[in-house]
């Protein structure tokens, strides 16, 4: 059902391809009929077995959705652009998790149903397309209570907003377009074509990136669409369950009291006005308003793992793209579109350390941490420090890993961080400025499976790949 439902979202390029007759009709409707068939049969041949699910099947069924989903997604790039099996799977895992990272060049000229397609997957990966399923498999007789629990990152998995997994879903999804809606709107305000707007409205909500142009939102050169897609992706960057007790309670007072909220602006306002000091004191821009516009862009994008540019920041000094790098990681709140670590899992890391600190200095010290007035219970420390752990240990080996076949350190380093952290761009070979094309096959899947890694919270992939998941 999962499948045939995500053929339907094929309706929307076929019909664009249809419309504005771009030469990939014939594509969509192969690849179209192909999914609801696939689905179809897998329906028919299953719809008698018990449609309950464990927290084992939730599991599972999430990683066969990303895994799955980006096969049936990538024919059209396979069908119509000749890219082969592994560029377009890579292609598509990007989009589907929100990562921006691309193996294409000459976007521009790319059939329009081709860049919508791109774009349009971003924004169903965005939310996650699991929310969304969430909130139609009840409908169907299949539950999707466990699904949610194992898509959601951090603290959202305990915490419902309302009652019920659908309204949940809903009221994530109803803000989602909202958002989207008023995005797309201002950048068509600000100059972009209708289907620019739509496009970059999709890309920018989603924290994915992508763009309609090899030169991203630099080939618009236009100050107002880049402080537009500023506050889009801040606002984006923030948890969704924020935004949604936000308007369900009327209040801007809301934000406030979020724990990450404070820290995520702060730590990326302060970072701004560093690097560009810094790239004004090292002549990289010749005045200081240069500089800042240039940072504030380039900077909230990588640190809100959205990877949009407006010049390649790989030129600039090695300090400045590492800092972005580091941001990235952890820069933006659980529960929003972004990727990395998250916001609350670094904030409790910094108190746990402080804590130890303490007990350091003081033995009999009873010292709780606590995070937006509520002590964080010890089986949450340990998750995190275990989270931490892994997401360094899977960083290192794929680095050294991506370095063993060839690549020199800086773009292994840069392509696994910007892989696990759904950030898209990264530096040397694979900076703004170039593709992953430049990747070989073996590198490239290397990278596929750090978008997925990233994407799914680490451990729901890697419970699905230990051998105690399939004993019985």
């Amino acid at each position: 059902m999962i499948l045939m439902l995500f053929g339907l979202a094929m309706l929307v390029p076929l019909t664009v391809s249809h419309v504005m007759d771009d030469g990939a009709q014939r594509v969509y409707d192969e690849v179209f009929l192909l999914t609801m068939l696939c689905g179809s049969f897998l329906w028919y041949r299953y719809r008698n077995t018990p449609r309950d699910l464990n927290v084992r099947d939730g599991f599972l069924l999430v990683v066969l959705v990303w895994t799955v989903l980006p096969a049936f997604s990538a024919l059209p790039f396979m069908i119509h652009l000749g890219m082969s099996h592994t560029d377009a799977y890579f292609e598509a895992v990007s989009a589907l998790t929100a990562t921006g990272a691309t193996v294409m060049s000459g976007l521009d000229r790319l059939p329009a149903s081709i860049n919508l397609w791109r774009h349009l997957m971003q924004w169903l990966g965005g939310m996650g397309l699991i929310v969304l399923v969430v909130a139609i498999l009840p409908m169907l007789g299949i539950g999707g209570r466990q699904m949610l629990a194992a898509e959601i990152p951090g603290p959202m998995k305990d915490n419902r907003m309302t009652p019920r997994v659908t309204e949940t879903a809903k009221g994530l999804w109803m803000i989602y377009v909202f958002i989207t809606v008023a995005c797309a709107l201002a950048y068509r305000w600000a100059g972009m074509s209708w289907f620019d707007a739509i496009c970059h409205s999709f890309s920018t909500v989603s924290l994915g990136g992508f763009s309609t142009h090899d030169a991203s939102l630099g080939y618009f050169n236009s100050p107002a669409i880049e402080w537009i897609c500023i506050a889009f992706m801040l606002f984006s960057g923030i948890n969704y369950a924020t935004h949604f007790l936000a308007l369900t309670g009327r209040s801007v007072f809301i934000y406030g009291r979020d724990p990450e909220a404070g820290w995520f602006v702060g730590v990326l306002l302060v970072s701004v006005f560093v690097l560009a000091n810094y790239l004004w004191k090292e002549g990289t821009f010749d005045d200081m308003d240069t500089a800042f516009r240039y940072a504030m862009f380039n900077v909230i994008s990588v640190a809100t793992t959205t990877g949009y540019s407006t010049m390649d920041y790989g030129q600039w000094p090695m300090f400045v793209g590492l800092w972005m790098l580091f941001l990235c990681s952890f820069s933006t709140s659980a529960g929003s579109t972004g990727g990395g670590i998250k916001m609350m899992r670094a904030l409790l890391l910094y108190k746990q350390v402080y804590r130890e600190l303490v007990r350091a200095m003081h033995p009999a010290a009873v010292y709780n941490v606590r995070l937006g007035g509520a002590t964080a219970p010890q089986s949450v420390l340990f998750a995190v420090l275990a989270f931490a752990f892994v997401y360094m240990v899977s960083i290192v080996s794929m680095t050294l890993l991506l370095a063993f076949t060839g690549l020199d350190i800086v773009t292994a380093f840069s392509a696994v961080v910007a892989s696990v952290n759904n950030t898209g761009p990264g530096l040397g070979a694979v900076g703004p400025a170039t593709t992953f094309a430049v990747l070989e096959d073996f590198q490239t899947w290397v990278c596929i499976f750090a978008m997925l890694l990233g994407r799914l919270e680490i451990f729901t992939l890697l419970v699905v790949l230990t051998p105690a998941f399939w004993r019985k």
